[in-house]
């Protein structure tokens, strides 16, 4: 069979046997239905009105309170006029302004953690005309910076003894509003609820006690689960951070579907909403599909996605991302699985917006680092290099550690395959730097597999269109 696969800005054709399976999420299993668009406003309504686990806005929010709203950042949730953000939002500062808060005492602050921050485009975008022109000019519409300690609390370590230092903004408000997604993540299980806090609006110190390799690299992390370490101290931070705060997060989290469409939405307290937003989404997230397992896994990677323009050039990104697919299909995938993946790999860091990745991906290539975790030990010494840090600070650029968070997940894939190949790339020698093969086509990728790996009639499943649509968790039925 002929299909068609991402590469660079276009798409890269390769003929497989007949025999191979294809799952396009949202297509070869329908996702469950979403909410009516039409009924998109009153069902998000209901919920902010009955959150769970605590009280509504309309009978704790007063006159004179601070009030600081977390929305996350373009990574994930949609751009549509009826995205969450967009729905949420205005309800909620409409809710609070009834209440008596005056608008002048709310903040919006876009949870972008270790992510380079969001352009004055890029906010509009998210949070659409209305609610950007009423908060923007008067600047009550910011970015996070993990690294403005004029706007940082220490608050010590948590009960697991992790580090966690927050945003000083949300934790000195009255009230404290987390816009989220229910969506299926590789970290953790799910994006949303303690995530999103956890993640979001912190220190690279308190991402990287959970972005590291002594977690990601743990047995209960691949398959993906929200059952993990990683899970575990994502909660912890959360729930600690509320309780230095003496107040619980009012979250308002939606259950997406493929097209970013609400299935559901859910509010309240974090500890409860959690997993009753899950219950929901596994419905449309771990999918018992496969009835056999699969020796190669074939999928292609364009040039921009998820984290913006460069990961599917970026050697470290592209790894990463390789490891992303592992970890969400490990069920479904044989000991001697082999990916066979297509990038344009053309030496393309994408400085301007990744600026301590190329400096990360040479350290790999030196000085007795035989297997990603070896560099892990830098880490501190990239995350206080003052250059990048006013590059992340100012000019929109991703934070140095985001760098050893990638390689750390990017490991996985080299402990859970027998092989990866990279079809079609220019410069093939920066896939070899991460322990990639290279060949120049889909065809010459599978022959090579038969030969070497899995003899003359592999299981192949081909996931097409994998990095543009919004994945699930594949399972054995």
């Amino acid at each position: 069979m002929k299909l068609s696969f991402e590469y660079g800005s276009g798409l890269m054709d390769a003929e497989l046997p007949d025999y191979t399976d294809v799952f396009v999420p949202g297509e070869t299993v329908p996702d469950p239905p979403h909410i009516p668009l039409e009924k998109l406003e009153e069902e998000t309504l209901r919920s902010i009105r009955n959150p769970m686990g605590m009280e509504p806005l309309s009978k704790t929010a007063k006159k004179g309170m601070k009030v600081s709203i977390i929305f996350p950042d373009k990574v994930k949730g949609g751009f549509q006029a009826t995205s969450h953000r967009k729905v949420a939002i205005p309800l909620i500062i409409k809710e609070l302004l009834t209440a008596g808060v005056e608008k002048k005492d709310i903040t919006l602050i876009c949870s972008n953690g270790l992510h380079r921050k969001n352009t004055k485009q890029e906010i509009r975008s998210l949070l659409g005309d209305a609610v950007f022109h009423d908060f923007w000019f008067s600047g009550q519409i910011v970015n996070h910076d993990s690294e403005d300690w004029d706007n940082l609390i220490d608050l010590g370590k948590d009960e697991l003894g992790d580090p966690v230092i927050m945003n000083k903004t949300v934790y000195d408000a009255d009230i404290a509003v987390l816009i989220g997604h229910t969506m299926g993540n590789p970290y953790g299980g799910y994006s949303g609820g303690y995530k999103h806090c956890t993640t979001g609006i912190t220190h690279w110190k308190s991402i990287g006690s959970h972005h590291n390799t002594a977690v990601m690299h743990g047995a209960d992390f691949t398959p993906v689960s929200g059952k993990s370490q990683m899970r575990s101290k994502f909660d912890a931070i959360g729930m600690y951070m509320e309780k230095c705060m003496g107040k619980k997060f009012f979250c308002c989290d939606a259950v997406l579907d493929t097209k970013a469409n609400q299935i559901a939405v859910f509010s309240g307290y974090a500890a409860e909403m959690q997993p009753a937003s899950w219950e929901v989404a596994d419905k449309r997230t771990y999918v018992p599909w496969a009835d056999k397992k699969y020796d190669v896994l074939v999928f292609g990677m364009p040039q921009e996605f998820h984290y913006g323009n460069g990961m599917g050039t970026n050697p470290i990104l592209m790894l990463q991302a390789i490891s992303a697919n592992v970890i969400r299909h490990k069920r479904i995938l044989s000991d001697r699985c082999v990916v066979i993946c297509s990038s344009l790999c053309n030496g393309y860091f994408h400085e301007e917006e990744f600026p301590s990745y190329r400096a990360t991906y040479e350290l790999f290539q030196h000085d007795y680092n035989n297997v990603l975790p070896d560099i892990e030990l830098y880490n501190e010494y990239f995350a206080r290099n003052q250059e990048y840090i006013d590059k992340y600070r100012y000019n929109y650029c991703y934070h140095p550690f985001h760098a050893f968070s990638m390689t750390a997940c990017g490991h996985i894939a080299e402990m859970n395959t027998a092989a990866m190949y990279i079809v079609g790339a220019i410069e093939p020698g920066y896939a070899r730097g991460m322990g990639m093969k290279t060949r120049a086509t889909f065809e010459e990728a599978l022959a090579d597999t038969m030969k070497k790996y899995t003899g003359d009639k592999p299981n192949i499943l081909a996931l097409p269109r994998t990095f543009k649509t919004a994945a699930v968790h594949l399972c054995m039925k």
